[in-house]
């Protein structure tokens, strides 16, 4: 019961005792605080950045794995290219020539049945139109009054010239007779057996015939440079009459429809009672026996292809005849015809295989064309890492192609191997991993 007393007085006596470890405590320097701060705060950051370009490039190398039965693995190799396409050709007339209603009009008769071989003038099919007919026959009453018109007119004007001829003729006839007058009176004058002022009026009348055959002369030709004239221009206005009624004749001719060429007839359709339109078209005639292909070309060889390139098919060698530059649906039509003599089997609508050629065989690096080229178009390509697990995206550069081979330009090696099925399912990837 003495202990806790004797404790308190020590306490008592002594105010500030010791502390255990009094001695080892040192006071901190608070000015070295904001360096470590700001230390701890870069490194932060340089770990932050770190992670997050980590994540991205994991992010951005999108994988995907793939299972290497449903994939074409091709391997780059060396050989010849032969520059060629494959083309499906169709087999059409050489020359066509249409049929159109020239004039329109109610089908009468049908002479010629779809598919006979006509010759050049055949008449085919009889037309009617009686509003055309009678418009024909005014014309022609118009026309043939008119050129009445014309003839009356020309005959007045050869009549005028005949009456001036004859009006010459017989004051130069009157001239004469005068003359022969005057010189027999004068001798009768200084006779006195005749007066003087007859023989007076004989001049006179002498000079005033003389007088007038000058006017009737100059009044001949006058007329006779407008008659000129005039007759030209009647000439020419008649002329220009009897063509319009030959044409409305022709209008009428027109209503029979007439083979223009030889050939055989197709596309022909028409009944008996049928209204045809005019310019309507009724069929077609082909050349007989003469043929060419008409073929359609990818877009992207438009600038590859022109007029007189080579095609073969079967021993026989064609050429290209007509390029048609308008591109529908990704593709151009191109005509070829045989250059010496086509097979004698082929007939019209038949399909055949064509190898058109583009340029020179030359030696090149190849890789076996795939439909991977229709997805990126020869831009990129994956690439078989040696150890076989996996594709890598890589960006190449690829030159011609065709059905067989594509040209490689740049970024791929003899040997590498190049997976050429399609694409459509990795797009986006950036490596295929086989299992």
């Amino acid at each position: 019961m003495t202990r806790p007393n004797t404790v308190l007085n020590e306490v008592k006596e002594n105010p500030n005792p010791a502390v255990s470890g009094a001695g080892m405590d040192k006071k901190i320097d608070k000015s070295a605080t904001p360096y470590k701060k700001a230390l701890l705060l870069v490194s932060a950051i340089a770990i932050i950045g770190l992670l997050i370009f980590i994540i991205g490039t994991k992010t951005s190398d999108k994988v995907l794995v793939v299972d290497n039965s449903r994939i074409v693995i091709s391997q780059v190799s060396t050989g010849t290219f032969e520059d060629f396409i494959p083309i499906r050709g169709r087999v059409t007339p050489a020359k066509t020539v249409f049929l159109d209603a020239i004039e329109g009009g109610r089908v009468e008769r049908i002479l010629i049945e779809d598919g006979a071989n006509l010759n050049a003038g055949d008449l085919i099919v009889e037309l009617s139109n009686a509003s055309l007919q009678l418009n024909v026959l005014g014309n022609e009453a118009r026309v043939a009054e008119q050129l009445n018109n014309m003839r009356t007119i020309e005959l007045s004007l050869e009549q005028n010239r005949l009456a001036h001829k004859r009006n010459i003729v017989d004051i130069e006839h009157q001239i004469k007779l005068l003359t022969r007058q005057l010189a027999r009176e004068e001798a009768l004058v200084a006779t006195g057996a005749v007066h003087q002022s007859q023989f007076e009026d004989t001049r006179d009348t002498l000079d005033w015939y003389k007088s007038r055959l000058q006017l009737t002369r100059e009044s001949q030709a006058s007329d006779a440079k407008m008659q000129e004239e005039q007759l030209a221009f009647l000439k020419e206005t008649s002329a220009r009459l009897e063509s319009n009624l030959a044409i409305s004749r022709q209008n009428l001719d027109n209503m029979n429809v007439r083979a223009p060429v030889a050939g055989k007839l197709s596309g022909f359709n028409v009944e008996v009672g049928q209204s045809i339109a005019r310019g309507e078209r009724i069929g077609q005639i082909d050349s007989p026996d003469d043929y060419k292909l008409t073929a359609f070309i990818d877009e992207f060889y438009l600038g590859r292809v022109d007029i007189g390139q080579k095609a073969i098919f079967e021993g026989y060698q064609l050429s290209i005849s007509k390029v048609y530059p308008q591109v529908q649906n990704g593709q151009f039509e191109v005509d070829f015809v045989f250059d010496d003599q086509q097979p004698p089997a082929i007939r019209r609508g038949q399909t055949m295989q064509i190898k058109l050629t583009l340029g020179d065989a030359s030696k090149a690096t190849l890789i076996p064309n795939g439909a991977f080229y229709q997805d990126t178009g020869g831009k990129w390509v994956f690439v078989v890492t040696e150890d076989g697990n996996e594709a890598v995206r890589r960006n190449v550069r690829l030159g011609r192609r065709n059905s067989q081979f594509i040209e490689v330009i740049e970024g791929l090696e003899v040997g590498e191997r190049v997976v050429t099925s399609p694409y459509s399912s990795y797009q986006d990837m950036q490596r295929l991993t086989f299992n």
